[in-house]
This record gives structure tokens, C-alpha cells and sequence, in this order.
């Protein structure tokens, strides 16, 4: 797996509103003991991963997560930078996560908040 399908992978799973094919693509792309974390939210495990997911859906239905730039890495971790928002426009939430790759598939990730828009 490249960096860059590991993030495209990622992203597809962020942006899947059906819970049963966000769950398949968690099953298929993150290790089952997986864990997330950033600044306002953990979670480990699919289940716990995939309503992480579904919460930040809930809170913006309206926008999409997208990559921003090209995905880097070397040996067993992966960065990359994305952006959520509208379809075509500039996205007013951005951030970097870091990923580690265990057989192939995601075992942990460290989001950082890049830019958050005033309450």
C-alpha cells in the first residue's frame, strides 16, 4: 500500500454516510483493534472509529473531507493533509493526521487541527 492509497483509503471511509459500507471499509483498511485520536474525540475499534465518524457527519452534513496535497510516509507511517467542507469550495476545517500501517492496514491515527473556524 502507498501513502497515497492508505490516505485515499482513509478518506473514503470519513465520507461514507452508509453505516454497514463504512463499516466494511473499516473492516477491510484498519486493523480491528485500531485507534484514533485529536484534540476533541478518541475511539478504538471499528465500532468506536466508525461513531466517531458519524458524529462529525452528524455535526456537518453538508461537507466533505478531501485530501490536500500528496500523501507522504516512510516505512510503517503515513501524513497527510485534508480539508472539510463544502464540495468546491475552500474548506474552513483543515488538519494533518499521522498514521501508522500494521499488515497492510491502518493501526493508529494522531489527528492535529490545522485551522478551525471561530465559535
Amino acid at each position: 500500500m502507498t501513502p497515497d492509497t492508505i490516505a485515499q483509503h482513509y478518506i473514503a471511509a470519513w465520507n461514507e454516510t452508509d453505516a454497514e459500507r463504512r463499516r466494511a471499509l473499516l473492516t477491510e483498511t484498519w486493523s480491528e483493534d485500531a485507534t484514533y485520536v485529536d484534540p476533541l474525540m478518541a475511539g478504538r475499534g471499528h465500532a468506536e472509529v466508525s461513531a466517531l465518524m458519524a458524529g462529525v457527519q452528524q455535526r456537518f452534513p453538508d461537507f466533505r473531507f478531501a485530501l490536500i496535497g500528496k500523501p507522504d510516509g516512510f516505512g510503517d507511517r503515513v501524513r497527510f493533509s485534508w480539508g472539510l467542507g463544502p464540495d468546491g469550495a475552500d474548506a474552513p476545517i483543515k488538519g494533518t493526521d499521522f498514521v501508522q500501517v500494521e499488515g497492510g492496514r491502518l493501526k493508529s491515527v494522531t489527528g492535529f487541527l490545522d485551522q478551525v473556524p471561530a465559535a
